[in-house]
């Protein structure tokens, strides 16, 4: 059948200028395209040359953005350019809206090309830079999350960048999954859904993901050796191994961390600032200081976990002035960007153990008081916490003992007792949180109970410390059990002293002083079946050494035994001289002056005799000899202070102290005479309790 049709000359018409606008609108298509190709030309061009990290790559970014603000390169310009130079949470997070903008559109116009990317050696010559360009979008973007503590979004992205399936994974996705499972192993799935239910369950997440890594590795290893050549595969495993090192540390099977850091020293890969932490764990002091002052490599805005660390061990062997020093370029040269309140943490720890008390309070609460964020570490927030409290537990202790030993009158003075009960309440509420958060620490057993761990931010000093009030028979038993079951030979005899301070604080002074000789007369010399020396390091364990004397002291002292307790006080002051004041011990010292006397110097001299001191004119084999001269210059009085050990050792050499008037100057000389720093030039400072 056949109809006719007939058009109105109004619908012709419409036809007419729809057809008018389809030619323009392909046309202006055509246009804008070829506008674009030519911009984003534009912007390849001028980007060669200008890396993203460049001082003109925030004015590039916005030139970039400006020509064409669809293509990705202006965005991850801004992006990579906010993040390197981002210092807190709000320069992280003002870089995230640029780099997540650049990453998709980057997967939009190229995702599909990247993803073929190895079809063919053509493909890969064109394609090539877009896939850096995506690997070092997400690099950025995975430490910018991880740096404001969002792992979930991190795990994201890896499963995004897995989506690929390229065959050689420059990235290292599954070894990234396994550092975000050991970063965070102490949360749960509460609170981050990709996490486990315990410490052990995600530590064994990193496990099997360092091996999924290393699995998908060599499933790519020929094809990847006909690529890059046969190398290809062990350079990329380094970097797994670089993880398994630290999983295997923590998770203390030393061989294999040994074995792991042994090839990545090989192939130039090692971290030494984690080796270093490795050798610290099973008791090679010397090496870890040795591998910590290596020169090593952080991000600029991070913490440098070798300058927390290593004043730590300047510590164990007596060099607290130093552990100041070094602290404090630190500090000087960092400024107050991510790592500053860990360095403050150090520099307080470091003064508090070189008796300048004031100043260690005045850098553990600048710590307190400073938003740290953990940057380049897997140290927390819970540890920069603990550790902060734990420092100020031990401050107010001391603080407590420097009263007494200042005051020889101390308990029938109304100031010095109302001191005593204000600092005593203070302490009492700060053990209160320091309990609170041992309690609630999932993993305290390897991080505290362990005394060594190179994921500790305490020492084994103040781990013992912190346990000495806890003399139960839990940690009397645990730690009988550490002696049969640790296999760091090192590490005994620091079981074994917190196990006699733990006897001490109970009160049973015969256990305590057994297990001290048993320290003296087989750890320092003995070697074990591996052959290894499990001797004291004295230059090295100033620190184990001078508790040990310490406890030695105490439990001679309680017997009676007058002349084990003048030797063993001794060898405690020649060992570490500036924790005696604080431990209750009152040494005996023969002291000598001369040099100008007037009613100054008398008076000086008076306030040091004032002081806790058994102070006696015998000479003897034990007996610390202490010499004082007196000068004056002008209104400024002048002592130089020397004093030898009781086995003529030198322990203060030449120290000058500059004052003006006698107030306060004989107690604080009472302090230099036991080694404590300060000031050459002396000025009274007013503290109060309050």
């Amino acid at each position: 059948m056949h109809t006719n049709k007939t058009y109105s000359p109004f619908l012709f018409l419409l036809i007419c200028i729809s057809m008018n606008f389809a030619f323009s609108g392909t046309a202006a298509a055509q246009t804008i395209s070829q506008s674009k190709a030519a911009a984003r030309y534009e912007i390849d061009a001028k980007r060669i040359g200008v890396g993203p990290n460049d001082k003109d790559a925030l004015p590039r970014s916005r030139e970039f953005i400006r020509l064409d603000s669809t293509y990705y390169v202006g965005w991850m310009y801004e992006g990579i350019y906010k993040y390197e130079r981002s210092a807190d949470y709000l320069g992280f997070k003002y870089a995230l809206p640029s780099l997540e903008k650049a990453l998709n559109l980057l997967e939009k116009d190229y995702g599909d090309k990247i993803k073929n990317v190895y079809s063919s050696f053509t493909y890969y010559n064109e394609y090539n830079n877009r896939m850096a360009d995506l690997y070092e979008l997400a690099y950025t973007l995975s430490n910018c999350y991880n740096s404001i503590e969002m792992p979930d979004s991190a795990m994201a992205l890896y499963d995004r960048m897995d989506r690929y399936k390229l065959q050689r994974d420059y990235f290292g996705i599954d070894e990234e999954r396994a550092w975000t499972y050991h970063r965070n192993r102490f949360f749960t799935s509460e609170k981050y859904p990709f996490l486990k239910n315990s410490v052990e369950e995600n530590e064994q997440m990193a496990f099997q993901c360092c091996y999924k890594q290393l699995a998908r590795i060599e499933k790519n290893k020929d094809v990847n050796d006909y690529w890059y050549g046969a190398r290809q595969s062990y350079d990329d495993k380094l970097s797994t191994y670089h993880y398994l090192s630290m999983l295997h540390c923590y998770n203390q099977n030393y061989d294999s961390s040994s074995y792991y850091y042994t090839l990545l020293v090989d192939g130039g890969r090692v971290s030494w600032g984690n080796y270093a932490g490795m050798q610290h764990e099973i008791g090679n002091i010397d090496t870890a200081i040795a591998f910590y002052e290596k020169p090593h490599n952080a991000r600029e805005h991070s913490l440098s976990e070798s300058d927390y660390f290593l004043p730590t061990l300047y510590i164990y062997g007596g060099k607290t002035k130093q552990a100041i020093s070094r602290v404090q370029e630190k500090i000087q040269s960092s400024g107050s960007t991510p790592g500053f309140g860990w360095y403050n943490i150090a520099l307080g720890r470091s003064y508090l153990y070189d008796g300048q008390l004031d100043s260690a309070e005045l850098f553990l609460d600048k710590a307190a008081n400073f938003k740290e964020l953990h940057i380049n570490t897997t140290l927390t927030q819970s540890q920069y916490e603990f550790t902060i409290n734990l420092l100020k537990v031990q401050l107010l202790d001391k603080k407590m003992q420097q009263i007494k030993f200042l005051n020889k009158g101390w308990w029938y003075s109304i100031s010095n007792l109302v001191d005593l009960v204000t600092l005593k309440v203070k302490k009492l509420m700060m053990e209160y949180v320091v309990v609170n958060e041992l309690v609630n620490n999932p993993e305290r057993k390897r991080i505290v109970y362990d005394l060594f761990c190179a994921e500790s931010t305490v020492s084994f000093d103040e781990t013992t410390y912190l346990l000495k009030d806890f003399s139960t028979p839990y940690f009397r038993e645990k730690y009988e059990a550490y002696q049969l079951r640790d296999k760091r030979i090192k590490a005994q005899k620091y079981f074994k002293l917190l196990l006699a301070k733990l006897e001490l604080e109970n009160g049973d002074d015969k256990k305590a002083s057994a297990i001290a000789d048993d320290i003296l007369q087989n750890e320092f010399t003995r070697t074990s079946p591996e052959g290894d020396l499990r001797g004291v390091d004295t230059a090295y364990e100033k620190l184990f050494v001078a508790r040990l004397y310490e406890l030695m002291s105490h439990t001679y002292e309680d017997n009676g035994n007058k002349t084990a307790f003048a030797e063993y006080s001794n060898k405690y002051y020649e060992e570490f001289p500036q924790l005696v004041p604080f431990s209750g011990i009152r040494m005996k010292m023969k002291l000598s002056t001369s040099g100008i006397s007037d009613a100054v110097t008398k008076q000086v001299i008076d306030n040091l005799k004032g002081c806790n001191i058994d102070w006696t004119t015998e000479s003897s084999a034990n007996i610390p000899e202490v010499t004082l001269v007196f000068d004056k210059k002008g209104k400024l009085y002048e002592a130089v202070i020397n004093v030898k050990g009781g086995s003529g050792t030198p322990v203060v050499t030449d120290q000058q102290m500059i004052f003006k008037d006698a107030k306060g100057t004989g107690k604080e000389l009472a302090l230099r005479i036991f080694g404590k720093g300060g000031e050459k030039e002396y000025e009274e400072v007013v503290v109060t309790n309050k």
